[in-house]
């Protein structure tokens, strides 16, 4: 089969296609004909070696989805056909508070889903909303799950909250837009430009503000009256502007740091007297997926894709995701 494989580090120029052996499934497992896979930011990470454990070669890629080809033993042969989305990891555990010791996302180790065929236990597959193109059902797992959580697990987003989400136009972000929306939130954004945040309004968000402008936090407290809850990923010198939009019993949620440590303290009284939780997450566990596939298929949610490349181009995929430029997923074709 045609893969995408990285032996060595440097960035998306060391990606290639090349041919490696199809795999065959395993006691428990499917073997699924990918149809589609979807870029996250984690992938470029990993070319660059910006990443934990890092093992290479590897056939990198979370996101994806197809049609059961064939089954291992001990597997109902009738999934075989059965059109399908990947959960993006593996061995999340039983805790649903936290992953266990064996848990890992798809693509490095393991084999990913930027390859013509991938293997993985029969109980990591859900069947595709039947509304969903496949290039949309690819755009959902990694950033759609990691949101999922955020947004619902943890920051508990109901219907009449106030929500704040900062860097509108990425992954994650746009689906936390599309889940607040429809849990009936009153959604605000930062972002990096005009044209992301009509993006972002056009999702349903309520208004936003660039956040290079020093006063866009507090902007946004005013034009608000202050939010319940903040989903973030960058941290970074914000972080306590960000802190005080936020109301009494305010959860501020984040799922990244790419701006890195603030240089200021934490304003701590503020924190305890008003109650406000400061809570981390990453990923989520397969219940929480099949949750969410849920709640897109009753809402008849679509992501936003920003473009749809043959797997061929995926060393153009990556290099698109140095940029910060596209708005939503952008999309890899095998057929």
């Amino acid at each position: 089969m045609k893969a995408v494989v990285l032996k060595e580090l440097g960035g998306p120029e060391q990606l290639h296609i090349q041919d490696v052996d199809t795999p065959s499934p395993n006691t428990g497992e499917v073997r699924v004909k990918l149809q589609t896979s979807a870029l996250n930011r984690r992938d470029y990470w990993i070319t660059n070696g910006q990443y934990p454990g890092m093992q290479l070669p590897c056939i990198t890629g979370s996101d994806g989805a197809g049609i059961v080809d064939r089954v291992g033993e001990g597997v109902d042969t009738h999934l075989i056909g059965q059109e399908v989305v990947l959960y993006p990891a593996r061995a999340w555990g039983e805790n649903e508070d936290y992953f266990g010791p064996d848990f890992r996302v798809l693509g490095m180790p393991d084999q990913g889903t930027f390859a013509e065929y991938i293997c993985t236990p029969w109980t990591d597959i859900h069947r595709k909303p039947e509304h969903l193109s496949w290039e949309q059902a690819a755009a959902i797992p990694l950033a759609g799950l990691t949101s999922w959580r955020a947004v619902v697990t943890q920051a508990n987003v109901k219907s009449g909250d106030k929500v704040l989400i900062t860097g509108a136009g990425s992954g994650v972000s746009t689906f936390a837009i599309l889940w607040c929306v429809n849990l009936g939130a009153e959604v605000y954004v930062s972002t990096s430009s005009e044209e992301k945040l009509e993006a972002a309004k056009a999702l349903g968000a309520v208004a936003g503000e660039n956040y290079n402008d020093p006063e866009c936090y507090k902007k946004l407290r005013q034009q608000s009256g202050g939010f319940n809850a903040v989903i973030d990923s960058a941290g970074g010198d914000a972080l306590n502007s960000i802190l005080n939009t936020l109301l009494p019993a305010g959860r501020f949620v984040f799922f990244g740091s790419t701006l890195g440590n603030p240089d200021k303290g934490l304003p701590l009284a503020k924190i305890f007297f008003q109650h406000i939780r400061i809570q981390g997450t990453t990923m989520g566990s397969n219940a929480e997926f099949e949750a969410m596939l849920n709640f897109l298929s009753d809402k008849k949610i679509e992501p936003v894709i920003d473009r749809v490349l043959p797997l061929s181009k995926a060393v153009e995929a990556h290099k698109l995701m140095e940029s910060f430029s596209h708005t939503g997923k952008i999309v890899l074709k095998n057929t």
